[in-house]
């Protein structure tokens, strides 16, 4: 299918409204769509909250009566199904919408499909695969959860210009800057979860809580903690965020965890078997998840294969050979071994850099 550049024009606007959700429909993805007639634009809207309605039913009750004979320009494959609201097919049938241009198939089994063909059973013209792949990277978690039974993996971390993440005491406040740690949390506000391991709970306390300004759904805090060693009065226990504890099976639960939810996970190696922990989560609906952990715990993950995106921050500081190293991981034998990432993006952020960089 080739598409005009009137086409393209809508969709990317399609896109930049889907954006505007990115911080409050998961586990739902987040969908954009543009109704128009020609350059026209008679209807928008998008995905804002989950459960609540989809992008076609903002979009097509703006339009109104001018729905009818429009084009909807719709960033995933309308549904098909009753969920917590009818479906959108039906709508845009009914609302007598005459073409309808999708950017991406949805892959839940209770749409994958099942929407596009029930608009060409209607008649409609129905053209799909435009900005295919800016809507699959806006919904890259969602597609991970559905597609691999399993959320994509962020992990953050930030270093000296050695490759160090803390003295040799365990100090590391704050190699990075003030814009830096504020940046993060905005990455925190589009992950459905945040999840860390018992050695930074002990050593920093973090409260893995989300710190920005505007609307946003807490993600949701994620500590493996095998052995239930997480102290009464820690900041995850204080019910101020929705909290899951994984621990191993031996481990026996008490009062310290009545704020929390918990969950176990088998054993790989001695530890808590981790591809099993990221299958829970996607059964709980964790779309991205990110990783705010120690040496340890990244460097299992990376040896395991399951980090998708590596955040990470580069201070303009010297903490010399006997500081904590990045990662802990197996000896590598030959360069050609060593784990090669892309670089996504480089920013400066205040007096750091900050890389996306992936497998």
């Amino acid at each position: 299918m080739d598409f005009s550049a009137l086409d393209h024009a809508h969709m990317a606007r399609a896109l930049r409204l889907a954006e505007l959700g990115l911080h409050m429909t998961q586990p739902n993805p987040r969908v954009g769509c543009v109704l128009a007639h020609r350059e026209q634009i008679v209807g928008e809207g998008w995905h804002q909250r989950a459960g609540e309605p989809h992008a076609e039913v903002f979009a097509m009750h703006a339009a109104g009566e001018r729905a009818r004979g429009a084009t909807a320009y719709v960033t995933l494959e309308p549904c098909a199904h009753f969920g917590k609201t009818p479906p959108c097919a039906d709508a845009l049938i009914a609302a007598g919408v005459a073409r309808v241009v999708v950017a991406h198939e949805d892959p839940f089994h209770k749409v994958d499909g099942q929407g596009l063909a029930k608009l060409q059973a209607a008649g409609m013209a129905v053209d799909v695969g435009l900005m295919r792949d800016a809507a699959r990277e806006l919904n890259r978690g969602f597609f991970s959860r559905v597609e691999r039974a399993r959320p994509w993996t962020r992990v953050k971390l930030a270093m000296s210009l050695d490759g160090r993440t803390a003295l040799a005491n365990g100090n590391s406040k704050w190699i990075t800057g003030a814009a830096a740690r504020a940046d993060v949390q905005h990455w925190r506000a589009r992950s459905s979860a945040v999840m860390t391991g018992i050695g930074t709970m002990l050593a920093d306390d973090p409260s893995l809580t989300v710190r920005v300004h505007g609307e946003f759904k807490p993600a949701l805090r994620i500590v493996l903690d095998r052995e239930l060693r997480t102290p009464a009065g820690a900041n995850v226990l204080d019910g101020s965020a929705p909290t899951l504890i994984v621990h191993g099976a031996a481990a026996k639960p008490d009062g310290r965890f009545e704020a929390v939810e918990l969950a176990t996970a088998p054993l790989c190696d001695g530890e808590l078997d981790l591809a099993h922990v990221l299958r829970i989560l996607a059964e709980r609906g964790v779309n991205e998840l990110q990783v705010e952990a120690g040496a340890t715990l990244c460097g299992a993950l990376f040896a395991a294969g399951l980090v998708d995106e590596l955040l990470l921050y580069i201070a303009p500081i010297l903490l010399g050979d006997q500081a904590r190293p990045l990662l802990r991981s197996p000896p590598i034998g030959a360069l050609a071994a060593a784990p090669r990432l892309r670089i996504v993006e480089q920013r400066q952020i205040g007096d750091d850099q900050r890389f996306l960089l992936r497998a």
